[in-house]
């Protein structure tokens, strides 16, 4: 506050009387408000250490709530259970409410959703879209609302988001052909991508071809069949793949999107003698493809380490949510023009040689992968 300065004035000298009357009539006009006391400044305290900071104390302020969508034909996957599981217990270590909803169906189902999730006073929201592109409208709303988004393992296209947490799907892609190629490098190979609704099956087949296309040049390798699923669908893959298989069975290898896909082509495979003949590939570790691999019906699996992903998502919500600084590995484009900060995990193929690593994780237990072979 500026004070202007006073101006000096002769005040003529008054008698004491006069004086303790004039004193005593205007401190009984005066209104009755308290006379500020002047106190010394304490020192600023030094900053706590990052090991003197306590947790927050439950009911000191009001708890951070996540709200997760999750596309239902997602969550039947083996796969997104444990995502789901170690996700909202890791958030709740830290203190958070959780609130996980899952669509009824498709895309319209999933916007309808995240629409009854904001008006449940949800602090940040995580998505596991169905669709990377229709989603975008619906996230816009969120985020105009104050609400930051969050894309777990799907990217969500062409608005701005907060933050995009997966794994390295190219390299997926590039696991898939380095498999193969050491398996089977001369013959026809067969491809049967993940869903064209999902970004990440287009990563993937870029990081395959990035291994291929070299070997295709060379003529080692030829492409007979590529086909595309609408869904991650183990029904689905089964119905193409087996339209396929009545036009031509000769294929040295096939390279499936993903486990339920390899699953189904395994069955089609097993249904025509051919199951173990045929090099196979596919991703998520999950438990039936540990299984074939061990038992040579599958060549190679890749194994996503969910609980570091979904630990660290659940870290990377609290932060945003708290407004905290959370350092990306990368910047990345999602054509909003707005590079998104993202939080990239690395995959790792799974052979026989090798299956420890998904026991020792935790993933699956020894018994349960060994089950079929009596080791």
């Amino acid at each position: 506050m500026l004070h202007k300065s006073t101006q000096g004035v002769k005040i003529p000298l008054l008698k004491p009387l006069v004086v303790i009357f004039l004193i005593t009539t205007l401190l009984s006009c005066s209104p009755k408000t308290p006379v500020p006391q002047a106190f010394p400044s304490p020192a600023p305290s030094p900053p706590p250490s990052p090991a003197a900071v306590q947790p927050r104390q439950p009911g000191n302020e009001k708890k951070v709530t996540i709200g997760i969508s999750v596309a239902t034909a997602t969550f039947i996957l083996e796969r997104w259970n444990k995502d789901m599981k170690v996700f909202s217990g890791a958030a709740k270590e830290l203190g958070a409410d959780v609130l996980v909803q899952l669509s009824a169906g498709g895309i319209r189902e999933q916007i309808a959703q995240i629409n009854y999730m904001v008006t449940q006073n949800i602090d940040i929201l995580v998505v596991i879209t169905h669709d990377s592109e229709l989603i975008a409208g619906a996230v816009k709303q969120v985020r105009d609302a104050g609400i930051p988004v969050i894309a777990y393992d799907r990217m969500i296209l062409g608005t701005p988001i907060d933050a995009y947490i997966s794994f390295d799907s190219r390299e997926v892609g590039r696991q898939y052909g380095e498999a193969l190629i050491r398996a089977v490098p001369r013959g026809t190979y067969l491809v049967a991508n993940g869903s064209l609704h999902d970004v990440n099956s287009f990563d993937i087949s870029e990081g395959l071809h990035e291994i291929l296309d070299p070997h295709i040049a060379a003529g080692s390798i030829e492409i007979g069949r590529e086909i595309w699923l609408e869904e991650w669908s183990f029904d689905e893959a089964l119905e193409k793949i087996g339209a396929v298989f009545e036009e031509t069975t000769a294929f040295d290898a096939i390279v499936c999107g993903n486990d339920a896909i390899a699953g189904a082509a395994i069955q089609l495979l097993a249904e025509r003698r051919l199951a173990g003949k045929v090099a196979v590939v596919g991703q998520d570790a999950e438990l039936i493809s540990c299984q074939h691999v061990i038992e040579g019906l599958q060549l190679m699996t890749v194994y996503k380490p969910i609980g570091k992903l979904a630990s660290r998502a659940a870290r990377l919500a609290m932060a945003i949510a708290a407004k905290e600084p959370f350092p990306p590995d990368t910047r990345l484009e999602n054509g909003s023009g707005v590079p998104v900060p993202a939080y990239i995990e690395k995959p790792l193929a799974i052979y026989k040689h090798n299956m420890d690593a998904v026991i020792k994780d935790g993933f699956h237990s020894y018994e349960d992968v060994y089950r079929n072979t009596g080791l």
